[in-house]
C-alpha cells in the first residue's frame, strides 16, 4: 500500500531540511520512524530523498545500501553516487558505477562525464578515459564546455599534455576553469614556462586568472626555483587581495621555501590569520629541505601552543627526516611513540620515513625490528633498510633481506638496486653481483648513469677490473662519478698507470675534474709508487685547477711518500702542510713507518697521534708492531695495555669468499666452521709443499712472544689462509680464487699464497683494507709494493 500523499510530503520535507543543514542525526532518526511507520518501504521518491541525505552527509556505505534497493534509479542520482566516490577517492569504485549504470542502459549526461573522468585522473587510468572520451563523442557532448574541460583536466593529469593542449584549442568558448586545468596540468610536469605563457595568453583573451589559478601554478615555480615570477604572482595575489586566503598563503610560503627563500616564506607564514595543518606542514617542510633542522623542531613544538593543529603525516615525516639528519635517536623515539598513539603507524609512507630515521642513527637492532613489524611493505621499505645495513656495516644482512623481498614478490626498484651492489661490492660477492646486474638489463635498468657507475664500483671491488672498464665505455651518459669511480678502481688493482691515461682521456674531453677526481687519481699513484707523478699532480690541482688540497688529498700525499721510502720527505710535508693535521694523516705516517721500521719516527708519531685521539686501535697496533718487528716485546706489551687503557680493542681479521652464491667468513685462527678438519687437513698439506718449494714462515708477523712452532700455526690460520684453504675445496680444480680481507695483508701470508699460486695452479686475488693483491705463477701485481 503506497504511503498517504500528506505523511509522503512530510518525509520528503524533512529529509530536504535534514539535506541543507547536514544533520545526520536527524536524518537517521527519520529514516527508523519511516522503517518502522511506513507499510510500503519501497516508496521511490522517498528512498531518492534519503539516498541523497546520506550522500550528503558522506556516509555512502548506507546510501549504496538504499540505492540498491531502489528499482530504476535516475541517472541524477547514479551521478551522484559517482561523485561521492570520485570525491571520496575511491576511484576505482566509481568507474565500477559508471560501467555499471550503461549495463543498465541509462544513458549518461553532460553531469555524468566529469564525475567520471575526474575519477580516471586519479588512478591515470588512461584507456578508461579514452573510452569515456569516445562515449562524449558519441553523444555530442565534446563541444559542452564543462565536459570539455573535465577532458582537459584527465589528459592533461595523464600526462597527455599534447591532446589536452588539441581539446583546449578547440575549445570555442573557455572559462578559467578550462584556462587553470591546462595551467594545473603543465605545472604537475614541471613545464614553468608554458604554464607562466597559458597565463599570459589568458590575460590577453581578457579573462583574469583567479586564486585557483595561481595555486595550481605555484609548485612549477617552486620546483623550478624561479624567484623572479614567484615573486610577480606574490605581488598579483597581494593586488587581488587573495594574500589572506590559506590556501594561496600556504601556496606562496611552499614556493618561497622551495626557493630557498626561508625569510620570506617565514613572513608569509607568520602573516597568515588562518594557518592549518597544510600550511604547518609546508613550513616545516621548508626548513627541512634547506638542511634548517633545528629551526623545523623547534616550529614543531609551537604547532600545537600556537593553532592546536594535529600534525599530518606528512608533517610527521619532515620532522623525523630532521631527528636522522642529526641523528636525534632520543626525539625520534618519541615521535614513534607519538604516531603509535594516533594510529598513523599504518601510514607505509611514515614508516619508511621511520625505518630510515633509525638506520642513519645507527640502530640497525632497532631498525630491522620495525621492518619485520611493518604491514604491509613495499620496495621502499625494503630499498630502506637495506641501504641502511650497508652503510652500518651489515652487508651480509642487507643481501638476506634482499633475497627475502625477491621471495615476498615485491620487485626491487632501481633505488633498492643501489643498495644491493654496494653489498656486493663490500663482500666481493661477485656471484650476487652478475644476478644483480642480470636483473638490472631484464628491467632496463642498466643504462641508468647511477646504476652503471654502481656497477662499475662493483665490479672493480670484485676483482673484474674489465667488466667495470666494458661499463664505462657502453655509459651513454657519464658524469664525473663515472670518471673517478674508473680510476680509483685502477688504483686499488695497482693499475697506476692505467688510471693516468683514463685522467688524461677526461681532460682531453674538455671534462672538468673535482677534488675526489685528485683524490683518486693521488691514491692510485700510491698504490702503484708513481712518486714523480703524485707530486705533479698535487700541485697541479692549485695551479691549473684552481681546487685547494684538503686534507684528503694530503695523507694521499704522505702516503705517496711514505710507501716509496720517502719518510723524512713526508714528515716534513706534513710539518708545511698549511693546515693543522689531523689523526688520520699521522697514522699514514706511522705506517711508513712500521714498513721501513723507522722505530723512533713511529713513537714520535704515535705520541702526536694520542695527544689528538686515536680514533681506533689501528694505531696502537702499528706501533706495537713496530716494536714487535725489532722484538722489543716489552715495549709492544705496554702499548697493548695502553690500548685497553683506552677502552679500545684490536679489531680481529677476517676474511670472506663466496663458493656457490654464498658468502663464508673466517676470523683467525677460527674454530668454528663446520669445514674446519678439512680445511686443517688442507692446511697442513699446503704447508709441507710449500716449505719444499722454499716458504719459510716470517715471524716478524707474529706479535706475541711465543715460541716459533707455535708462531708457525698462528700465521698458518690467519683468515685469509683459511678462507683460501676453503676455496680450493670448494672450487673446481683450476678455478680462480677471490678473498676479501678486512685488514692489510701481512707479509707472511702475501709469501704464502704466491707460493699456494704455484701448488694450486690457480689465480689466486686477495682484497685487502688497501687494494688488490692479484697472485698467479708465484708473483703478485703489487711487486710487493703495498
Amino acid at each position: 500500500m503506497p504511503l498517504r500523499v500528506d505523511v509522503k510530503n512530510n518525509y520528503l520535507h524533512l529529509l530536504e531540511a535534514c539535506i541543507r543543514s547536514k544533520s545526520l542525526t536527524e536524518a537517521k532518526k527519520i529514516h527508523q520512524h519511516f522503517l518502522k511507520n511506513a507499510s510500503n518501504i519501497t516508496d521511490i521518491s522517498v528512498l531518492h530523498k534519503l539516498t541523497h541525505l546520506y550522500l550528503s552527509c558522506n556516509q555512502l556505505a548506507p546510501a549504496r545500501h538504499l540505492f540498491d534497493e531502489i528499482p530504476h534509479p535516475s541517472v541524477t542520482l547514479w551521478n551522484q553516487f559517482i561523485r561521492a566516490y570520485a570525491w571520496n577517492g575511491q576511484f576505482d569504485v566509481a568507474i565500477d558505477v559508471y560501467y555499471r549504470m550503461l549495463r543498465l542502459c541509462v544513458e549518461a549526461n553532460k553531469y555524468t562525464y566529469p564525475f567520471v573522468l575526474k575519477a580516471c585522473s586519479g588512478l591515470l587510468a588512461v584507456e578508461d578515459g579514452v573510452e569515456i572520451h569516445n562515449h562524449v563523442r558519441n553523444s555530442g557532448l565534446e563541444s559542452d564546455v564543462f565536459v570539455c574541460t573535465a577532458l582537459v583536466d584527465f589528459y592533461a593529469k595523464c600526462g597527455s599534455l599534447e591532446e589536452a593542449k588539441r581539446l583546449f584549442n578547440s575549445m570555442s568558448s573557455r572559462d578559467v576553469v578550462a584556462w587553470n586545468a591546462m595551467i594545473s596540468g603543465f605545472s604537475l610536469y614541471g613545464l614553468c614556462d608554458d604554464a607562466m605563457r597559458l597565463i599570459m595568453q589568458m590575460q590577453e583573451e581578457g579573462i583574469s586568472p583567479n586564486s585557483s589559478t595561481i595555486v595550481g601554478f605555484l609548485p612549477a615555480v617552486g620546483e623550478a626555483k624561479a624567484l623572479g615570477p614567484g615573486k610577480v604572482l606574490h605581488g598579483y595575489c597581494v593586488r587581488r587581495s587573495f594574500y589572506n586566503g590559506v590556501v594561496v598563503g600556504t601556496g606562496l610560503l611552499d614556493m618561497y621555501a622551495k626557493c630557498e627563500c626561508l625569510s620570506y616564506a617565514k613572513k608569509i607564514f607568520d602573516a597568515m590569520g588562518i594557518r592549518n595543518e597544510v600550511s604547518w606542514s609546508a613550513m616545516i617542510g621548508g626548513y627541512v629541505s634547506s638542511d634548517c633542522m633545528r629551526e623545523a623542531l623547534e616550529l614543531f613544538d609551537q604547532m600545537g601552543l600556537k593553532d592546536a593543529v594535529n600534525p599530518t603525516p606528512v608533517t610527521l615525516g619532515s620532522v623525523i627526516r630532521a631527528c636522522a639528519k642529526l641523528t636525534d635517536l632520543s626525539r625520534g623515539r618519541k615521535l614513534h611513540c607519538y604516531i603509535v598513539k594516533s594510529g598513523s603507524v599504518l601510514d607505509i609512507l611514515l614508516g619508511n620515513t621511520l625505518l630510515s630515521m633509525y638506520a642513519k642513527c645507527g640502530v640497525m637492532d632497532d631498525a630491522i625490528r620495525f621492518f619485520n613489524e611493518m604491514n604491509p611493505k613495499d620496495s621502499v621499505s625494503f630499498s630502506a633498510i637495506i641501504c641502511g645495513c650497508v652503510q652500518n656495516g651489515n652487508a651480509e644482512e642487507a643481501l638476506s633481506i634482499f633475497q627475502k623481498m625477491q621471495l615476498s614478490g615485491i620487485d626491487p626498484d632501481l633505488t633498492t638496486m643501489l643498495g644491493v651492489l654496494p653489498a656486493c661490492s663490500h663482500l666481493a660477492a661477485l656471484q650476487h653481483g652478475f644476478c644483480s646486474h642480470g636483473y638490472l638489463v631484464v628491467r632496463g635498468f642498466a643504462t641508468d648513469t647511477l646504476i652503471c657507475n654502481a656497477l662499475i664500483d662493483m665490479y672493480s671491488k670484485c676483482g673484474k677490473i674489465g667488466f667495470a672498464r666494458e661499463i664505462f665505455d657502453r655509459m651513454e651518459r657519464r658524469d664525473i662519478v663515472s670518471w673517478n669511480a674508473m680510476i680509483i678502481g685502477y688504483g686499488i688493482h695497482g693499475l697506476g698507470v692505467e688510471a693516468l691515461a683514463l685522467f688524461h682521456d677526461l681532460l682531453a674531453l674538455g671534462l672538468k675534474p673535482d677534488d675526489i677526481t685528485f683524490i683518486c687519481l693521488l691514491s692510485a699513484c700510491s698504490h702503484s709508487g708513481l712518486v714523480m707523478e703524485g707530486k705533479h699532480w698535487f700541485d697541479a690541482m692549485s695551479r691549473d685547477f684552481s681546487l685547494a688540497p684538503r686534507m684528503e688529498h694530503c695523507i694521499c700525499m704522505v702516503d705517496i711518500l711514505g710507501r716509496a721510502g720517502h719518510v723524512e720527505e713526508a714528515h716534513h710535508f706534513i710539518q708545511d702542510m698549511p693546515f693543522e693535521p689531523d689523526v688520520h694523516v699521522w697514522s699514514a705516517l706511522l705506517s711508513a713507518c712500521r714498513i721501513h721500521k723507522n722505530i723512533d719516527l713511529g713513537e714520535e708519531v704515535s705520541k702526536k697521534i694520542q695527544c689528538l685521539g686515536p680514533e681506533s686501535t689501528g694505531n696502537f697496533v702499528l706501533l706495537s708492531n713496530i716494536y714487535s718487528s725489532a722484538g722489543r716485546w716489552d715495549d709492544a706489551a705496554d702499548i697493548r695495555i695502553t690500548q685497553k687503557d683506552w677502552g679500545l680493542k684490536k679489531t680481529p681479521g677476517c676474511s670472506w669468499i663466496e663458493t656457490n652464491g654464498i658468502v663464508h667468513a673466517f676470523l683467525g685462527g677460527d674454530q668454528s666452521h663446520q669445514q674446519l678438519p678439512q680445511i686443517s687437513r688442507k692446511l697442513e698439506e699446503l704447508l709441507v709443499e710449500m716449505k719444499r718449494l722454499g716458504y719459510r714462515a716470517e715471524y716478524s708477523f707474529v706479535f706475541q712472544d711465543v715460541e716459533e712452532e707455535e708462531k708457525e700455526q698462528i700465521l698458518l690460520y690467519h683468515s685469509e689462509k683459511l678462507a683460501i684453504a676453503f676455496g680450493i675445496l670448494n672450487l673446481k680444480a683450476g678455478k680462480p680464487i677471490l678473498v676479501t680481507k678486512n685488514l692489510r695483508v701481512c707479509g707472511d701470508c702475501h709469501a704464502a699464497i704466491k707460493v699456494i699460486t704455484i701448488i694450486t695452479k690457480r689465480e689466486i686475488t686477495v682484497r685487502d683494507a688497501n687494494r688488490f693483491h692479484h697472485f698467479k705463477d708465484g708473483t703478485c701485481n703489487c711487486g710487493d709494493f703495498w
